[in-house]
């Protein structure tokens, strides 16, 4: 059977009351964003659902991207036709006829939406049963535990026939709850932090922070491959790569060795709500768990925290490494987070970092180098990838930073 349809619902959408169209307005553009280079499709929504025409493009590689969206509760692949009973009753068999093997059960579900329809709900799924029954060998009826369902959904612009539930991430569309900034190392923390804080429908725009030449060229690409599959859920995402090397140096020749990690972070947090204030985001991402390293201990967040008072969101506070990795490997980003390419939140790493510092001796350490300076400088000299057009951009932009 050839699907014309997917049709796409929602989740958390449906609570939002007056403002539910202004959410459903964000999911259908991020999934025209996602699904672009398919230029046959079309889009229809209302309040309930969204229709995406396939005019002939495939649906196995759109409903593969369609599982990543925010937003989406579920889809389904649909045939439609005209409300009428007999053309309803011949585009279902089609439907069974399609998938069941002899021994199979199915069950009809029918949902009558468009009220000046003549048959009731109850009454369509005793025709729909009948006429299959009728016209099939060794398939019988199950309403508890079907090996296929048949939902039929009876509209006014005319009926879908679908089956084959696909279950999308939930949450609300990305941009939706505003902008903040991804403090994004090479590790497999952040990226999951990311996901979760995208999740919550939230755009966000990365930093890294590079050290040549102490970090390599493939650990930025590593990043730079990091956004670009994170993007795949957001939609669109921007990579800010700042330039950490001075910074660090500094760090390590005038900061005692146990309080290095500290101040790195501290200097991080600084430049990263620097670039927050100049790109118009609201707070700052981490993927900081409680407890994981030495500089995410409580003492440590204090410490580090002071710099700002921007609000930072850590998403993985309280996850334990395992459930971590069990979402890298979900979302993609395991195995290109574990290539073994160092970052500068590695390099320079003390024997023994201070796990309880204390901030009047952080800020007094700090207070005989000129910080504010090389941080402004740091944030003037950094590259923006826009990731927007994706691959393209990204080959641009590396190009102009060799």
């Amino acid at each position: 059977m050839r699907f014309e349809h997917i049709l796409v619902r929602f989740g958390e959408i449906s609570t939002k009351g007056k403002n539910r169209s202004k959410f459903v307005e964000r999911l259908r553009r991020n999934i025209k964003e996602v699904l672009k280079d398919f230029p046959a499709i079309r889009f229809q929504s209302n309040r309930d659902r969204i229709y995406i025409q396939l005019n002939g493009e495939p649906h196995q590689e759109i409903s593969k991207r369609l599982t990543g969206i925010f937003g989406i509760h579920s889809f389904s692949l649909a045939a439609k036709c005209e409300s009428d009973v007999e053309e309803i009753k011949k585009t279902a068999l089609e439907a069974i006829n399609s998938v069941y093997q002899p021994g199979d059960t199915f069950k009809i579900s029918a949902r009558r939406a468009d009220k000046t329809f003549a048959v009731p709900s109850d009454e369509m799924n005793g025709i729909l049963g009948g006429h299959i029954l009728s016209n099939t060998e060794e398939l019988t009826v199950n309403v508890r535990k079907p090996d296929h369902e048949i939902k039929v959904e009876v509209r006014t612009e005319g009926t879908y026939i679908m089956f084959q539930d696909t279950f999308g991430p939930g949450g609300l569309p990305a941009g939706i709850s505003g902008k903040a900034m991804l403090m994004l190392s090479g590790g497999l923390d952040s990226p999951v932090a990311a996901y979760m804080t995208m999740k919550k429908g939230v755009e966000l725009e990365a930093v890294h922070f590079f050290s040549p030449p102490y970090t390599s060229e493939r650990a930025k690409q590593k990043v730079i491959d990091l956004v670009e599959q994170l993007s795949n859920y957001g939609g669109k995402m921007k990579l800010h790569i700042v330039p950490f090397t001075a910074i660090q140096e500094q760090i390590q020749q005038q900061v005692p060795e146990n309080y290095t990690m500290t101040s790195t972070r501290r200097m991080m947090l600084r430049i990263t709500d620097q670039l927050r204030i100049k790109n118009g985001g609201l707070a700052i991402v981490t993927g900081e768990s409680l407890g994981q390293v030495a500089s995410q201990t409580l003492e440590s967040l204090f410490a580090i925290n002071d710099v700002t008072a921007t609000p930072v969101i850590r998403p993985l506070v309280s996850f334990d490494k395992p459930e971590i990795i069990k979402i890298a490997k979900e979302i993609g980003t395991h195995d290109i987070s574990i290539r073994p390419y160092e970052d500068c939140c590695t390099i320079f790493t003390p024997a023994a970092p201070k796990t309880r510092p204390k901030l009047d001796k952080a800020n007094r350490y700090e207070s005989f180098v000129d910080f504010d300076s090389l941080t402004q400088e740091a944030v003037d000299h950094t590259v923006t990838i826009d990731f927007t057009d994706k691959k393209d951009a990204a080959d641009k932009s590396l190009d102009s930073l060799l």
